[in-house]
């Protein structure tokens, strides 16, 4: 995280803490407390605090001393919209008496952004002459319609379009869909003796919102009498109970209807064109990533205010929570939120911590997943990765005023609480207690949102759409297709192939059919495009038309494009000899990460290895989902099953022997989590010695391989040279060679010492030692490109795995050490990516390669024009750009564009003159 996000970071959190009162007597943040705190010079900070000012995010209290608070939190904990720019007050008083006071669309989060359209409209319809417009508030399922609807009545009450006393009556179509005559009488009433039962006369929800508003909530399950009723009210805004034949009665109500369903689809057209209005809430997924992590921490908020103790959160939970809802947006995030916190809950109290803390590795898997949903866009990969400190929630600190969009009826952490010590009064044991509170918040908090998030209910609503015989002639196609091509297809599929099949009979039957055949069409002796032949056929027979060709291919890509249902993971089996070695190992991996695709197979020293085979042989098949399975074992004949097991059920089969827990633990890691293929994990795994390999000695030494350095100064600079090539060739391998340093006088002698117990890779230095088989590379070919090419070289050779074959280590590594000299905003190691990609591209556009020194040059220049960016302090050209070779400014400017898109800055013309003019004696001895 940058040194100005970390100090805004640090005053938000501050002013957050500070009560109402205190923030009116002039309490406030100092730069003297920022730089104590955060460890900086105070007169970087007071730099930063400059600049926060002129980007209006602080605001700045004049006095002795001078004090800071941020701007957006103070808006929220005030309710009040401050307009002026880059504050400078004695008081905070001044300024609030100027906002705009208790806008309560100020308390939705995203009002100023990606919720911005939406406010705008919810405020037109209630704001509209004479009594409002009816608007129809469309959204998924937990995306906050309701809230939606409450802030608009709150905001027709601040701006006194409802009186103190005006309704704001909720009603759920759903809940009588079934019964149309019940449904109508809930909202229009009934007379007595409408229908069996009514014994007396009801109050209607239309009589009892008038002078407000009715919020009619799935206002697609209205039947279309009820629209038709509804639609008539709204021109009229007159009705008439169930029972009685004239409308006489009027009332004067705003309606405010949502849907999960599109309104064109599902309801009436002549009832949608009645509605002037439709506000469309994004899914949480659509949300900015900084509204995200806003909304996140409201809800910790809310939970933190509910149980009374703070919350340490780390960032990975953060991230994983954020990429955790696929589904269910809002309401989706709060479940897994309090099942998160019930289990930081439950852990508090059994280790008598005084907040609770939220960590990765006991989060659900299905939450821990989300953490690699983060990324799939540049902006949310920046936005969401600066999270790289731990969040804590305290209950004094939350100022949310956004209304919740689920709760639960019951109080959760009361239930835990209870239900404790319930059973510790019974004598049962930690463990049990925490296995069986786990299971029934589980309980408790599903049972709750399942009927917001019924997955019977996507089903429920394509079948509004398409036929029941198309959607069951679609799941016939679906067996078919997964039993001749097998693969796996999820209910995207039926869902998919259903909507188009049912437009395209549409078509055919209105004779509005204009396919045209596919232009680029996918191969027809493919797989697909034969199922689809087949799917033709039935088509045909089904339902008596005649398929034109364009739609088989159509059909054919469909299958292709459609994703398959992701099959389970690498399946994994522990053998060793013993009664219980391989169950204890399993047992191990099983409690810390919950995996079913590990199982163990002990083999006691009394059972023959064929028994063995034929047990490993049943667990193999119950285990592979399709994506193979990995042995990992200890010795002896266990090592020669991988072929039997491959020949008798055609699955791959990978081994690696020498098996412990810390091996189990990261098999499972990365097939469970990172979701990797049997060939990555088994190459990832076969050089694996435990988890603390990089800092062990002859441990980490892979296959006892040494390089040996020598300098005609001594041993001394011998070292500094060992330290050199250690970091290079880490760099190159991620792993650690033996680097022996060598006196020139004792070069020889250490070389035979050495290949008398290990294979000498190299000696580098400024001595070819006697035995010319060894490799030599002179110092200073080590720092330029030939000596480093040759380095990459022995290693691969030597069959060590080379991560980086594209880049000059040697060029970053000195690039990134005298850039952290230098620079004081930007991060040397997360530009130094976009630097080198500069460069190549620099090389590329001229068709010429630089040398090592102009390399660095280029590099360290182009790093401080960047960093004159970010300040906005660029330099100014005073040469004559005519002079400058177009060649050369059209690669500058190509090249550029590697800033502009991986870190978000550009460089202006006069700095792009400067580069040129570096550049310009560089290419012309080229073209020379």
């Amino acid at each position: 995280m940058r040194r100005i996000d970390k100090i805004l970071e640090y005053i938000a959190e501050k002013t957050k803490g500070f009560p109402e009162e205190a923030l009116l007597q002039c309490e406030g943040i100092t730069a003297a407390e920022i730089a104590a705190n955060q460890n900086m010079l105070r007169n970087n900070v007071s730099k930063e605090l400059n600049e926060l000012l002129r980007a209006d995010r602080i605001i700045k209290i004049k006095g002795r001393p001078v004090k800071f608070l941020h701007k957006q939190t103070i808006e929220e904990m005030f309710r009040v919209h401050l307009k002026e720019k880059q504050i400078e007050v004695n008081s905070l008083g001044e300024i609030l008496q100027t906002g705009e006071r208790e806008d309560p669309f100020y308390s939705l989060i995203g009002f100023k952004g990606s919720m911005r359209n939406q406010v705008e409209q919810g405020k037109a319809a209630i704001l509209y002459p004479p009594r409002g417009l009816h608007t129809l508030i469309v959204g998924q399922t937990g995306v906050g319609k309701t809230m939606f609807a409450k802030l608009m009545y709150n905001y027709g009450k601040h701006m006194k379009r409802f009186t103190g006393q005006a309704p704001f009556i909720v009603f759920n179509c759903a809940d009588y869909y079934n019964n149309p005559q019940l449904l109508l009488s809930h909202i229009f009433g009934h007379v007595k003796g409408a229908f069996t039962g009514a014994d007396q006369e009801k109050q209607g929800l239309v009589e009892k919102a008038d002078g407000g508003i009715l919020f009619l909530d799935e206002i697609h399950r209205l039947p279309p009498e009820g629209q038709e009723m509804i639609f008539y009210f709204m021109d009229t805004h007159t009705y008439n109970k169930l029972g009685e034949s004239e409308r006489k009665r009027s009332a004067n109500v705003l309606l405010v209807a949502a849907t999960t369903e599109d309104p064109g689809s599902s309801m009436l057209k002549t009832f949608i064109r009645r509605i002037p209005i439709t506000i469309n809430i994004p899914p949480f997924q659509e949300r900015m990533p900084s509204e995200q992590l806003q909304i996140l921490k409201h809800l910790l908020e809310s939970e933190a205010l509910r149980v009374n103790k703070p919350i340490r959160v780390e960032p990975e939970v953060a991230k994983a929570l954020i990429g955790s809802v696929t589904y269910g947006n809002i309401g989706q995030l709060k479940s897994n939120i309090q099942l998160v916190c019930a289990k930081g809950f439950l852990d508090s109290i059994r280790e008598n911590w005084e907040d609770i803390g939220l960590d990765f590795k006991v989060l659900p898997g299905n939450i821990r997943e989300g953490l690699f949903n983060i990324g799939k866009s540049r902006r949310e990969s920046e936005e969401l990765g600066s999270i790289s400190s731990q969040l804590y929630i305290t209950p004094e600190g939350s100022h949310a005023t956004e209304e919740d969009v689920l709760e639960p009826p019951f109080n959760l952490y009361k239930l835990i609480e209870d239900k404790i010590s319930l059973l510790k009064d019974e004598g049962l044991d930690d463990s049990y207690i925490n296995k069986f509170i786990t299971t029934d918040v589980n309980i408790h908090i599903k049972s709750f949102y399942n009927r917001f998030y019924n997955q019977k209910g996507s089903r429920e609503r394509i079948l509004k759409i398409v036929d029941k015989e198309i959607l069951e002639f679609a799941d016939q196609v679906k067996s078919l297709v997964e039993q001749e091509l097998n693969r796996r297809y999820s209910d995207r599929f039926v869902y998919a192939f259903s909507l188009h099949l049912s437009a395209f009979l549409k078509r055919i039957r209105e004779k509005k059919y204009g396919g045209k055949p596919v232009y680029d069409p996918i191969d027809q002796n493919d797989e697909e495009y034969k199922m689809a032949l087949t799917i033709k056929d039935m088509i045909e027979s089904g339902f008596g038309i005649d398929v034109p060709e364009a739609e088989i291919t159509y059909v054919a890509i469909l299958l292709k494009s459609v994703e398959e249902e992701r099959k389970g993971n690498v399946g994994i089996i522990v053998a060793a000899h013993g009664n219980s070695t391989a169950s204890s190992i399993v047992g191990v991996v099983d409690s810390l990460l919950g995996s079913s695709s590990i199982c163990a197979v002990d083999m006691p020293l009394d059972v023959s290895p064929r028994e063995i085979l034929e047990i490993i042989v049943d667990k193999a098949k119950s285990i592979d989902n399709g994506r193979g399975v990995l042995m990992l074992v200890d010795m002896g004949s266990l090592l020669n099953f991988e072929a039997a097991i491959m020949e008798r059920l055609g699955i791959k089969v990978k081994t690696i022997d020498m098996v412990s827990t810390p091996l189990a633990l990261e098999a499972v890691r990365k097939a469970s989590l990172l979701d990797m293929e049997l060939e990555d994990i088994y190459r990832s795994l076969k050089d694996f010695r435990g988890y603390n390999n990089l800092e062990a000695s002859v441990g980490a030494i892979l296959d006892n391989k040494v390089i040996i350095t020598v300098c005609s100064s001594g041993k001394g600079a011998a070292i500094k040279v060992k330290e050199f090539v250690e970091k290079i060739v880490y760099d190159l391998t991620q792993k650690k060679i033996a680097v022996i340093p060598a006196k020139v006088r004792e070069l020889d002698k250490v070389v035979k010492e050495q290949q008398a117990k290990h294979s000498v890779l190299a000696v580098i230095g400024v001595k070819r030692p006697g035995d010319r088989n060894v490799p030599f590379i002179p110092l200073e070919q080590l720092i330029d490109a030939s000596g480093e090419e040759l380095l990459r070289e022995l290693l691969l050779n030597h069959e060590l795995p080379v991560v980086q074959e594209n880049q000059s280590v040697v060029i970053k590594d000195l690039c990134e050490e005298s850039l952290k000299e230098f620079l004081t905003y930007l991060n040397p190691h997360k530009i130094l990516g976009s630097l080198m990609s500069f460069v190549k591209e620099l090389e590329s556009g001229l068709n010429t390669d630089f040398e090592y020194a102009m390399k660095v040059q280029i590099a360290i220049h182009t790093a401080h024009a960047l960093e004159r960016m970010v300040i906005h302090d660029g330099l100014v050209y005073r040469g004559e750009t005519e002079m400058i070779d177009p060649q050369i400014l059209n690669a500058v400017n190509q090249a550029c564009a590697i800033f502009s898109s991986g870190i978000n800055l550009s460089l202006t013309g006069d700095e792009k003159y400067y580069i040129c003019e570096m550049l310009s004696d560089v290419y012309k001895t080229a073209l020379i």
